[in-house]
């Protein structure tokens, strides 16, 4: 016997691979255009590990949590985070990306980047936890975390190396 579809477990893995799809739209975007202002890319050898990491994990979801209740506790903490996702985003602007473009500018030190230097991957780290956890799928949320936090330790390092020689305001 086959067990049926869970329509909120549906909806929300879709809406969360159509935010993911608007972010890929919106990180290509700007990152034409900053490359256009004379920017250059660091850190393109492990990108496409990232990309398999993160589609993976997208897989996961649908896999393993098509049929799961949806679990309305981690459903709010997921929408609180979507509210940090505004404000990087807000405080980003055009130089918000999914690669690591570095401009011959001074960082960005407005919104969250006033309090810490890697807001984004900490709501990475919290969504990769979170969203499997929507589900129920614990293991699911384990797992990716680990392979997260192996990734954004290389990635935060070849981050923070090629901003160490930008000016500062």
């Amino acid at each position: 016997m086959f067990d049926s579809p869970s329509l909120p477990a549906l909806l929300f893995i879709g809406f969360v691979v159509a935010q993911r799809l608007g972010e890929l739209w919106l990180a290509r975007r700007n990152t034409r255009e900053l490359l256009a202002r004379g920017a250059h890319e660091v850190g393109a050898s492990h990108y496409p590990l990232i990309v398999v990491l993160h589609t993976a994990w997208l897989i996961a979801m649908l896999v393993f949590g098509w049929r799961a209740e949806v679990s309305l506790g981690w459903l709010v903490v997921y929408a609180l985070l979507q509210g940090l996702r505004v404000w990087i985003l807000a405080s980003l602007g055009s130089r918000w990306t999914t690669r690591i473009i570095v401009l011959p500018e001074p960082p960005i030190r407005r919104g969250p980047y006033r309090f810490v230097s890697h807001p984004n991957y900490m709501l990475v780290v919290a969504e990769i936890f979170v969203v499997p956890m929507v589900l129920g799928l614990a293991g699911v949320a384990l797992v990716f975390t680990a392979l997260n936090a192996a990734m954004l330790a290389l990635r935060i390092s070849v981050e923070n190396k090629a901003l160490s020689g930008l000016p500062e305001h």
